[in-house]
């Protein structure tokens, strides 16, 4: 007889995991929070994680994050934007999702390894970096040696610099 795995509760996965898990729980879509509704917050955040499944909610979260990202710094691409409207199909019920995660937030807290993972971006679709982690923004069209290397939110959140930037003078 195998062991049981350990139960999944709400602590056990970072704010974009939860929202994912919203999403795709049975949270009804004109649910509001009120207090000493947290029991009713954590059941459904289990319900989704189970119905998708740990890996594939990792999945999804880390997609939505780093989409977020892009989308706030305007680099998300047309085809970024679509994959995401494909994965999470009503835009509502994602804001509903998210906003309820982010009140879970107060009274079940983040474990260390839901915040480890929650630092892993993955990109769906094509990225202006192509990858690289890496964007060149180009000051000015008409001289090519105006420009500056800009790390990709997407691929290199953090900034990291795998590789010397060259200096164009």
């Amino acid at each position: 007889m195998l062991p049981l795995a350990k139960p999944v509760t709400a602590s056990d996965l970072s704010n974009a995991e939860r929202t994912v898990a919203l999403y795709a729980s049975d949270m009804p879509g004109s649910y509001s929070y009120q207090r000493g509704g947290d029991v009713q917050v954590e059941a459904w955040i289990v319900q989704g994680a189970l119905r998708v499944g740990l890996p594939e909610l990792y999945r999804s979260a880390a997609f939505l994050s780093s989409f977020q990202a892009l989308r706030l710094v305007e680099m998300a691409t047309p085809d970024q934007r679509r994959a995401h409207r494909v994965r999470f199909p009503s835009a509502a019920r994602l804001r509903r999702a998210s906003s309820l995660a982010s009140l879970s937030l107060h009274t079940f807290r983040v474990s260390a390894e839901a915040l480890q993972r929650s630092r892993r971006p993955e990109v769906e679709g094509t990225c202006l970096c192509g990858g690289t982690g890496w964007v060149d923004v180009y000051f000015d069209p008409d001289d090519p040696t105006t420009f500056a290397a800009e790390n990709c939110v997407g691929h290199n959140p953090h900034g990291y610099k795998p590789r010397a930037l060259r200096v164009v003078a």
